[in-house]
């Protein structure tokens, strides 16, 4: 047989012929020659053989195995098919069926069905349930109201305390009585969930409250009438001798509560706790009920307190009819009553009201809110009433006003005193406002304008037009426009530094006027401090004091107009009257930024933006309450300071109009006596035509330093300078004049005696003198500096005005 070509051979073979051959023959070659090696070659061959003979059976037999695997598998496959579609087959066919369509109904509309209907039924159970809890206990109370009124509190003064029967009998009905506190308790406790998880509930609910609210009526009747029998037998409410009140001589009343006795004590504790207990359980009621229609109950004060305040209020009720010409007496009664039980109320109520467990409630504030009440709703009914009646009559308008602020300054300083009693702080951190509200209602005389605001409206306009009539009468005289100032007119000016800060009238030079306008106007604002409600106050403010304000801005505008302030002529007293206008406008406006800062102002600011009550004002900041007349003052000064500005400058322009147009003075070569003409003022030889100019300036500037605030001299000087050295460097240095070197000498000296114009107001002047003082710099150079010239020291000129200047040099 003849082999293979080697280069025809795969290379997976030849890889294979060099695994198992290629060792033994190149041994073979190395060896010695023998028979035997010769014979190694065969013998690996018939190996090779072999070992390929079994690999090739043992792959035979895997290939058959898989293939009766996978016989196997398919059929079994099959199988599982068949029986698959046989069970689908079977489930349509029972789908089909009656049966099974009835299945699916049942599952599809019976089974939710059946757990509504359970549902249902769970309900009728629990209300079922509720029902007869309810009705139980609503039996249970009512039998126990029914056996309080049958037995009515005993006369513990008048029956003897040792009778067994009478103190059994005492007993019996306390505990009635108590008894009838924890069911209507039960109940309410019981018509928590329904309210919040059963709403369709509401005609139980009704049911239930209709005949507890009858219940309720009859006991609080009872125990009232038994509270009102208890106090008539401690000599409830004490005399009070009106004929010392007139006199002026009033001596301390006494109060029955201090002098009880034991028995009498512990009587009227028992009865004041059973108020209490009931006025708790009528105001949960009151809670629940208002809060199904989104609303609070607001802080009504005590019941038991309202009791010992009602007869008395009653009884002086008749001596306050004869006082209606008179209020100053009905105050002090009022004022003596309270102060006198104050004390008692105190001792003898609080340690109760404890023992009651009322959270947050003050005998001491209960009893004062009491007592203004009844001053407040007899103000309303009998004296206000006639007081608004004569105002919209017209009738004696004069003396109707008159009366209507001197009672409003008997209630201010009312206020005051029963604020002054007030020491509880319980008040003071709270965070439901509608609460606070309430209570700084009760303890103020001026709660009844929060039930009328158009007598708010009317006290408003009358504090209006006084304070205007009052502002216009002594803005007719010369003295409210003057102002006291530190300097004298005219002096030498002071060098030393001004003090820029401003607080009093003193400081901003500023008329009387304006602090007669800021005094009526802050009396206005403390009027109302009382008044309940931020935005009440915040109303009244801006309809008096903020009103007031701008007419003191119409009185300022008026008197600006009224100047005759001409620039041909700008006479010392216009000057004057300008500066005090100024020096008012500025005072004003710190002193409303001031009160703008001040908490009570923030609140009432922040109080209106939560209600949308828009401002019309320009200003960026919104928060400030006086922000509309704060701006208008500022406009007002900044329109003025620019005028007195612009006057001084076109002034000084005419009278400089010969300087700046005489070139010849600085071109000139030497001293011509005809164009030049020269006076030593101050060491500096300065030129005539500009030398008026210069005084009439410096008069003017010595005058408004005297005259004006600090603050605003400040800008106007500043800005007199900046307007100065513009003109002159405009006038002179833009136009084709040639300057010599007895020209710039000149120009020079000229320029120094200006700068010492400004030198009271600053260390260097020249400085405020920029383009003059460069321009100066460069006519002064020699020429031999000319080539060491650095562009970048000459600061406000640009490259062609600085080449300008230095062409325009002669040498």
């Amino acid at each position: 047989m003849e082999l293979p070509n080697h280069s025809e051979l795969s290379p997976r073979l030849l890889g294979f012929l060099d695994h198992h051959f290629t060792p033994t023959l190149h041994h073979n070659l190395c060896s010695s020659s023998s028979v035997f090696s010769l014979s190694l070659p065969y013998n690996t061959a018939c190996d090779l053989e072999a070992n390929l003979s079994t690999e090739c059976a043992q792959l035979d037999a895997h290939l058959q195995h898989l293939h009766q695997n996978l016989a196997k598998l398919i059929i079994s496959w099959i199988s599982r098919s068949i029986s698959a579609k046989s069970t689908l087959h079977k489930l349509n066919l029972t789908t089909m069926s009656p049966y099974g369509i009835q299945n699916q109904k049942m599952l599809t509309q019976d089974l939710p069905q059946l757990a509504m209907e359970l549902n249902r039924l769970e309900n009728i159970r629990s209300y079922a349930d509720t029902t007869l809890q309810l009705e139980a206990m609503v039996g249970d109370l009512e039998d126990a109201v029914l056996s309080v009124v049958n037995k009515k509190r005993g006369s513990v003064l008048a029956a003897n305390c040792s009778n067994p029967s009478v103190s059994t009998d005492q007993g019996s009905r306390e505990e009635k009585f108590f008894q009838a506190v924890r069911s209507m308790n039960c109940i309410e406790d019981l018509l928590v969930s329904p309210v919040k998880f059963r709403p369709q509930w509401c005609h139980l609910m009704k049911s239930v409250d209709s005949r507890v609210d009858k219940t309720l009526t009859l006991l609080r009747r009872q125990v009232l009438a038994d509270h009102r029998a208890l106090l008539s037998t401690l000599g409830w409410p004490p005399k009070v001798f009106t004929s010392k009140i007139e006199s002026g001589k009033i001596s301390i009343l006494p109060n029955p509560l201090v002098l009880m006795q034991v028995d009498k004590q512990k009587a009227y504790s028992e009865s004041f706790l059973e108020l209490c207990a009931l006025q708790h359980l009528q105001t949960r009621r009151e809670k629940r009920q208002l809060g199904l229609l989104g609303k609070k109950k607001l802080n009504t004060g005590l019941w038991a307190i309202d009791e010992l305040a009602s007869p008395i209020a009653s009884r002086s009720e008749y001596h306050f009819s004869k006082w209606v010409d008179q209020p100053e007496f009905i105050f002090a009664l009022v004022s003596k009553i309270t102060k006198d039980f104050i004390g008692g109320v105190d001792d003898v109520l609080q340690p109760l009201i404890d023992r009651a467990k009322l959270v947050s409630l003050s005998a001491k504030e209960a009893w004062i809110s009491v007592m203004v009440q009844a001053l407040s709703s007899f103000l309303a009914k009998r004296v206000f009433c006639v007081l608004v009646k004569r105002y919209k009559e017209k009738k004696e308008k004069s003396e109707m006003i008159s009366s209507w602020l001197h009672l409003i300054d008997l209630m201010v300083n009312f206020d005051k005193q029963m604020m002054s009693l007030v020491s509880s702080e319980a008040y003071l951190f709270t965070e439901d406002s509608e609460m606070l509200e309430g209570w700084s209602r009760g303890l103020s005389v001026f709660s009844l304008f929060s039930d009328r605001p158009d007598w708010l409206k009317i006290w408003s306009k009358i504090e209006l037009k006084v304070g205007r009539m009052k502002l216009k009468e002594e803005s007719k005289h010369e003295r409210a426009w003057l102002a006291d100032t530190k300097k004298e007119i005219g002096s030498a000016v002071d060098t030393t530094t001004e003090r820029f800060l401003l607080y009093t009238r003193e400081d901003h030079k500023a008329p009387l006027i304006v602090e007669s306008a800021l005094k009526l106007a802050w009396e206005m604002i403390e009027r109302c401090k009382t008044l309940p409600g931020i935005l009440a106050r915040a109303q009244f403010i801006r309809s008096t004091a903020a009103k007031l304000l701008l007419y003191l801005l119409k009185l300022l505008l008026l008197q600006y107009k009224g100047v005759e302030f001409l620039s041909t002529d700008c006479n010392d007293g216009s000057l004057l009257k300008l500066c005090a206008v100024i020096n008012g406008a500025r005072y004003c406006e710190s002193k409303l930024q001031e009160w703008s800062d001040d908490v009570d102002f923030l609140e009432m600011r922040i109080a209106e933006i939560d209600k949308n009550i828009s401002i019309k004002d320009d200003m960026n900041d919104n928060s400030l309450f006086f922000g509309e007349e704060i701006k208008s003052l500022a406009d007002l000064e900044t329109h003025l300071l620019m005028e007195i500005i612009a006057d001084l400058l076109h002034q000084f322009e005419t009278l400089t109009e010969e300087y700046v147009q005489n070139k010849d003075c600085f071109e000139q070569e030497e001293e011509d006596d005809g164009l030049h003409r020269a006076s030593k003022v101050m060491d500096f030889s300065v030129s005539v035509d500009i030398l008026e100019a210069l005084d009439t300036l410096r008069s003017q500037l010595c005058i408004i330093n005297a005259s004006l605030n600090p603050k605003d001299f400040s800008d106007l000087w500043r800005s007199v300078a900046d307007g100065l050295d513009r003109f002159i460097f405009g006038s002179i240095f833009t136009s084709d004049y040639r300057f010599s070197e007895k020209g710039t000498s000149q120009f020079g000296a000229d320029m120094r005696a200006l700068f010492v114009v400004f030198q009271p107001f600053c260390t260097k002047p020249e400085a405020f003198f920029p383009f003059v003082r460069n321009s100066l710099k460069l006519l002064e150079m020699d020429r031999r500096d000319l080539g060491h010239l650095n562009f970048c020291s000459v600061t406000h000129l640009s490259f062609d005005q600085a080449e300008k200047i230095l062409r325009n040099r002669k040498f």
